[in-house]
């Protein structure tokens, strides 16, 4: 994949398949340490040891429609192509953790890409399961938890597009300034 945005979007498809109410997307950067840590966990059904084991396996997959399962294989990848890597955690009945962690400035690391119109997305096309997204950047930290916008909303569906519209706009203003250049990948200019 082209953008790590993109390994959000599928490793998040994945936790609302395995039919999860509450997705957590948290991606930290500490441009100091040079470290980039994204984090995505869900309360779904989780997986037993042996299928944890075969998730890393891009030939190992539980769907029907296909004979591969590339996302966590891809997004594994892309961390150890940059010095990082990447690991599983889930327990059947209790949901999953993946935690991919990266180089920033690293020549290979991919752009992380439009991680607003991600969530975007992921909220608006799932609007009866909860998101929380965290952004952590040198020590400033921005959440946005959908379960505080149905608390405004009321009956609004998070589905409607003006909804979608404001919360592409509330997350953008209220995380561009903190994204640094390292996100979209390569060399930190000096």
């Amino acid at each position: 994949m082209q953008e790590l945005s993109l390994n959000i979007l599928d490793i998040a498809q994945n936790s609302v398949r395995a039919n999860a109410s509450l997705i957590g997307i948290k991606v930290e950067a500490d441009t100091a340490a040079e470290r980039l840590i994204i984090t995505i966990t869900d309360n779904g059904c989780g997986m037993s040891a042996e299928t944890v084991a075969g998730v890393m396996d891009p030939f190992y997959t539980t769907r029907k429609t296909r004979k591969v399962g590339l996302g966590i294989s891809f997004f594994r990848l892309a961390a150890q192509q940059t010095g990082g890597d990447l690991t599983v955690e889930s327990e059947l009945g209790k949901g999953t953790r993946v935690t991919a962690w990266f180089t920033l400035g690293h020549i290979d690391l991919a752009p992380v890409g439009d991680l607003e119109g991600t969530v975007t997305s992921l909220v608006q096309c799932n609007p009866d399961i909860d998101f929380v997204y965290t952004l952590c950047v040198d020590g400033q930290t921005f959440e946005m938890d959908t379960r505080d916008m149905r608390a405004i909303l009321g009956e609004v569906s998070l589905a409607e597009p003006q909804v979608a519209l404001f919360i592409r706009e509330y997350l953008t203003e209220n995380t561009q300034e903190m994204i640094p250049p390292e996100f979209h990948g390569g060399i930190i200019p000096k």
